[in-house]
């Protein structure tokens, strides 16, 4: 038998065993076939834990305080009244807020921010600001920013939807005050201070005026 042969029976033997081998594993296909099998049920369990997730706490609200909390729970009462309120959003505001209203007072230039301090907060700043010029002291003063916020607190009245929401801060800042000689009183040049308060700020849920007005300082 010449080689040729020989390898043409190897190779049909070959063949042969791998035909075999895969109507073992795959089953025999006649001309006609049947119904596919119905694709396998959906894993319910899976969609019962998004459903969890989905239905869970907001973490827009649960990220600044505790989740079984009052204040927790007058945050949720603003979403309520306000669907597009964000506590996130707000507190971003309230950053940009404090330096505003803080350096406005420490130059004395209330008239910057009067639409945003309440009557009595005002009338309290413009006093100081006033005795400071009474006394003939000036202020040079650079923000050099917040080192440190969180939400403090927060209510809500449903009655009146007067919402309340007190911030804590940590801010740093260069202050240096001179008599009227230019004689430096208090600070140094160049020497940064940390201040701590804590302020409130209010407004009506559900008004056509967006601004969140400063009502209460504190440390």
């Amino acid at each position: 038998m010449n080689s040729p042969i020989l390898q043409l029976l190897v190779l049909a033997g070959i063949a042969i065993f791998l035909i075999l081998r895969l109507k073992n594993v795959l089953g025999t296909r006649d001309g006609f076939e049947g119904p596919t099998r119905s694709a396998p049920a959906p894993d319910t369990r899976r969609r019962r834990e998004f459903e969890v997730i989905e239905g869970g706490p907001d973490h827009d609200i649960v990220d600044h305080v505790p989740e079984d909390s009052d204040a927790a729970g007058a945050l949720a009462e603003m979403k309520r009244i306000e669907p597009d309120f964000s506590v996130t959003t707000f507190l971003q505001g309230a950053r940009g807020a404090y330096e505003m209203i803080l350096m406005a007072f420490e130059r004395g230039k209330l008239d910057e921010v009067t639409p945003f301090l309440d009557r009595d907060v005002y009338e309290t700043f413009a006093q100081v600001v006033d005795a400071r010029e009474q006394q003939g002291l000036t202020i040079e003063a650079e923000f050099i920013g917040v080192r440190e916020l969180a939400l403090a607190d927060a209510q809500f009245d449903s009655q009146t939807r007067r919402a309340e929401i007190s911030v804590r801060y940590v801010g740093e800042l260069i202050s240096v005050v001179r008599d009227s000689n230019g004689e430096i009183v208090e600070g140094a040049p160049g020497q940064s201070k940390r201040q701590k308060d804590v302020w409130t700020y209010e407004r009506i849920m559900g008004s056509d005026d967006p601004n969140w007005r400063l009502v209460a300082t504190g440390e």
